[in-house]
């Protein structure tokens, strides 16, 4: 059954909840501390003995804010000679939360519940061909009063606790077999803060004369205190060992709590290091002007997007949240978009047909404005991760697990068969194995997490090359142009190179280590005429 919206109140207000955690321990406030007016620094893990947690609602303030940042930024250029210029400079650039980031502590529980019914023995779910209108039951604070009196959920007092056990005993009564609902809780960490890039270059311009410019830059890039998501509950079907805040009964079944939360925190870090070099020329010299530049760099993260996740129609996983949920610092690695090596060249020649012998003869309206125009680019290829397609351990189904690594495959698309990227078509599996089914494992397959690395492996290169032809006719008597008649031949990846896309990443599933998709468009060529008055 498809899961289903539906609001528990009667006035959709835009107000926020936080998920905050606290110790049982007295007098004490760890991390996500519930008082109002109080705060510490000193955080204690989510994991660590005795923390529970209370959900409250419209917490004030959301998260601390942090007025410490600061942009500072300071340049250097020096004249070494009349031809050659050296730079220096360094910045850092203050990161604010923004309204998506925001939305981790609106729109959720109690004003946005998305019931999941599933089937259980002896308890089918029933299908009816129309809607069926879900009456929800009220929601009550710790103190046994409903949250919302009235239906009004724009006068509830900042740091309202939310009564969620008489909540979700309240919902099971409306299940098929009294399923149990686990709240999945979205909120943003007390201690989250603002995010820093600091950015620094060293290198130097050189004039050749004549219009040609030679540049060449070490740069490089700080990301500290990124915006990320951590499961402090890990994933769905997580064991008791791994899900804290999930309530388990002797059998191992979840019977209350929480299930999968999403925290907002700021700890992640990237870094950027590259030598970027140009060779420009703009002067009108022999009717040539050009850009050529190369690139050397690697970027390091982990995790290069806010919020991973598996696409629903998954060929090729790019990004996932953690392995495992409580050691995110594990996923460094390169980043998903991390390109060692590029090489791009833009170019336009104006041909000059005009001063060639025997076409002197011709009128200038043939041999004159005929220009070529060409981009290439060559780049090396991106990154990808191996995953095994099984729920490894007892974090729970995240689809983030992943294989040990035995032989490193020899990756190709030179073979007789291109696309088979790892070789060994239907045993590509072989490089890798899986780690179930091994004493002292954990989860339903009785295993562990792999060894293998995030973004271990890269993907085939790139390469294009586009080249126009383009002719430039004006029209006009007695020296008077009244306009410009321009023709164009364009030829896209002119020599059909075919670049070949990521191949399957999963282990288990479907063409493994095979590639399915193309990273580019076949040859294309079209004409146009265009008149410019």
């Amino acid at each position: 059954m498809s899961p289903r919206k539906a609001t528990s109140s009667t006035k959709p207000p835009f107000a926020a909840m936080r998920m905050t955690s606290t110790s049982r321990m007295p007098g004490k406030f760890l991390r996500g501390g519930c008082s109002p007016t109080a705060y510490v620094t000193n955080s204690t893990p989510l994991f660590a003995p005795g923390v529970r947690q209370i959900y409250t609602f419209n917490p004030q303030p959301i998260y601390p804010t942090d007025w410490a940042g600061f942009g500072p930024r300071v340049a250097l250029d020096f004249a070494a000679t009349k031809h050659t210029t050296f730079h220096a400079g360094a910045a850092i650039t203050t990161l604010l939360p923004n309204l998506w980031q925001t939305n981790f502590v609106t729109g959720g529980f109690p004003l946005v519940f998305q019931p999941l019914i599933t089937a259980s023995p002896g308890s089918p779910v029933p299908f009816h061909p129309t809607a069926v209108p879900l009456q929800l039951p009220t929601v009550y604070t710790t103190s046994g009063q409903p949250l919302f009196p009235g239906g009004d959920s724009t006068n509830v007092p900042p740091n309202t606790q939310i009564d969620v056990q008489r909540y979700q005993t309240d919902v099971e009564v409306l299940t098929p077999g009294d399923e149990t609902q686990l709240i999945n809780a979205s909120f943003i960490e007390r201690n989250f803060r603002n995010g820093y890039i600091g950015t620094y270059t060293l290198g130097f311009d050189h004039d050749f004369g004549g219009g040609l410019i030679l540049n060449a830059a070490y740069v490089g890039t700080a990301g500290v205190h990124l915006p990320s998501v951590f499961s402090p509950n890990s994933y769905a079907g997580a064991d008791p060992a791994f899900a804290p805040f999930t309530q388990f009964n002797a059998a191992g079944q979840a019977i209350a709590g929480y299930g999968p939360e999403s925290v907002m925190q700021s700890a992640s870090h990237s870094s950027y290091n590259g030598l970027q070099t140009s060779l420009t020329k703009t002067s009108s010299l022999y009717g040539l002007g050009f850009q050529a530049s190369y690139t050397y760099s690697k970027s390091l993260d982990d995790t290069s997007t806010v919020l991973g996740g598996i696409p629903a129609n998954a060929g090729v996983i790019l990004q996932v949240l953690p392995q495992n949920p409580r050691d995110p610092r594990a996923e460094k690695g390169p980043s998903t978009f991390d390109i060692t090596q590029a090489v791009s060249l833009s170019l336009i020649w104006t041909i000059p047909f005009e001063r060639v012998g025997f076409l002197q003869t011709l009128s200038p309206k043939v041999t004159q404005g005929w220009q070529v125009l060409n981009v290439t680019s060559i780049m090396t290829g991106p990154p990808f991760t191996v995953y095994s397609g099984i729920q490894q351990t007892g974090a729970g189904a995240g689809g983030t697990d992943r294989p040990d690594l035995l032989t490193m495959p020899d990756l190709s698309t030179r073979r007789t068969i291109r696309e088979d990227y790892f070789g060994r078509g239907a045993s590509n599996s072989s490089f890798f194995t899986i780690p179930i089914n091994l004493a002292g494992g954990t989860g339903p397959n009785q295993g562990y997490f792999g060894t293998l690395g995030r973004n271990t492996f890269r993907g085939p290169g790139f390469q294009q090359y586009d080249i126009a032809l383009i002719k430039n006719t004006p029209i006009g008597r007695g020296g008077a142009e009244w306009a410009v008649l321009q023709f164009r031949a364009e030829f896209f990846n002119i020599f059909n190179i075919v670049n070949f896309g990521l191949p399957s990443n999963t282990l288990l599933g479907t063409g493994f280590g095979v590639i399915s998709k193309t990273a580019g468009p076949s040859r294309q060529i079209q004409f146009s005429l265009r008149l410019a008055f």
